[in-house]
């Protein structure tokens, strides 16, 4: 078998495993989260919640993959010589990969909302007024969805260093750039200071609220992709000469950064919708449409900008385009990577089987929208992605031999030993990971 591809640098995994988790839950679901949740508060639990739960979890995840050299099928049977639990293993890890292929399916469909949605503008200064690209319909979705997978295809065709790592550091800078100059735009709208406020100044009495509590746990849980094979993935591409904490760490601030200035965007932009005459809250305080915000509101918001309205409209949409193109070549490298890791097939021809699958799947949701887009949303996000990370903490916590773990991160950082990294690490891995995803999970149910 060949040798494993390998990102040609420390800076080209940082960039793709932070795009990967950089995804449609920073940049809409973060700030509607916070909206929904006290704004400030919420933002304060957020980023404890990432120290006490992401951070630990992701370590763990990069640690495996790299340790076995491999997807999450082949990863996890590696970390124990037991027959029987080989096998759960090997279980635990296709589970993980039909997960994220499965996320893939109804990512791609909302990707190809943004790609209309940038679109839009574009005809509209050419003088090409029509609603098709903005009216739901099947026509819509199928050919926005197509061309989104063909997208991550073409990405994840052309292989880890000339693909995934080259446009993963291309796209990720300029993700950067657009979300501050937007976000830099929007502060100087009427209304700004009014969701700056709500967004950065706390409100203590509800920082202990339930909701509160358990939505920062479930987004920074999500925030990072855990439990859907990709960072799993993404270590085994890993050369042992890294320091998997300190890369963990700086994947984690990168993408924590990037909710975080999602947040200076978003709740600004909403009450300056608020101030031009758009609705935005209903009479209890709660958020109108916070599932469709960046397909109602934003645009009504747009629409009240005068000259700038559709260079803000196409500006914005493709920050989300980008944004979703850094996770989508993630998630549809998970099934590629175990198709050729399996059955020797060249990326090639892996990755268009894999991308016909998917996309096969897209087409039937598509199709059967109404009663099949939130079903496949609720099955994969809401339950088995939190069972598979609870599976993955409980093989790193307890399964995988204490001496092991250390050695494979010592590979990376030699003196991590005597750091107190490795004094809290392995112990919160094996008790606190596991009940505080167990709380993402009984509440994902009870949701």
């Amino acid at each position: 078998m060949s040798a494993r591809a390998q990102f040609s640098s420390k800076l080209g995994f940082v960039m793709a495993a932070a795009g990967s988790a950089i995804g449609v839950g920073n940049i809409w679901g973060f700030p509607t989260q916070a909206a929904s949740n006290g704004g400030g508060a919420f933002l304060l639990v957020y980023l404890l919640m990432i120290l006490l739960l992401g951070y630990p979890m992701l370590v763990a995840e990069i640690t495996i993959g790299r340790h076995g050299q491999a997807g999450p099928f082949h990863a996890l049977q590696k970390l124990t010589g037991n027959r029987s639990g080989r096998a759960i293993a090997g279980l635990v890890g296709l589970a993980a990969v039909v997960t994220v292929s499965l996320i893939f399916t109804f990512y791609a469909i909302v990707s190809g909302w943004f790609i209309a949605y940038a679109l839009d503008p574009l005809s509209n200064m050419l003088g090409m007024k029509g609603d098709w690209l903005t009216a739901f319909s099947t026509s819509r979705n199928l050919v926005f969805t197509l061309m989104f997978a063909l997208l991550s295809l073409y990405v994840v065709s052309r292989g880890l260093e000339q693909g995934i790592e080259k446009w993963s550091s291309r796209l990720m800078p300029l993700l950067l750039l657009m979300l501050i100059a937007l976000t830099a735009y929007m502060l100087t709208q009427d209304g700004a200071g009014e969701g700056l406020h709500a967004y950065l100044v706390p409100d203590f009495s509800r920082v202990l609220n339930r909701d509160v509590l358990i939505g920062a746990l479930g987004q920074s849980f999500f925030s990072l992709s855990l439990g859907a094979a990709v960072m799993m993935l993404y270590g085994s591409y890993l050369s042992r000469q890294s320091s998997i904490p300190a890369l963990a760490a700086q994947v984690t601030l990168l993408d924590t950064s990037v909710a975080f200035l999602a947040g200076l965007l978003i709740l600004p932009a909403m009450y300056v919708a608020q101030h031009n005459g758009v609705a935005i809250f209903a009479d209890d305080g709660s958020l109108l449409s916070s599932d469709t915000l960046v397909f109602s509101v934003l645009p009504a918001l747009f629409e009240t900008m005068g000259q700038a309205q559709h260079l803000i409209a196409f500006a914005f949409f493709l920050l989300m385009i980008v944004a979703a193109l850094t996770s989508s070549i993630s998630m549809l490298e998970a099934p590629v990577s175990l198709t050729i890791e399996s059955t020797g097939m060249s990326r090639i021809k892996a990755t268009w089987l894999m991308t016909a699958l998917c996309t096969l799947i897209s087409i039937i949701i598509v199709f059967n929208f109404g009663s099949l887009f939130g079903l496949v949303i609720t099955a994969t996000t809401q339950y088995a992605q939190p069972l598979v990370s609870l599976c993955i903490t409980l093989y790193a916590g307890w399964v995988w031999q204490r001496n092991k773990v250390l050695a494979e991160l010592k590979a990376g950082c030699p003196d991590v030993e005597q750091g107190l990294f490795w004094k809290i690490w392995p112990w919160y891995v094996r008790f606190v990971c596991p009940v505080l995803v167990l709380v993402v999970i009984i509440q994902s149910i009870g949701g």
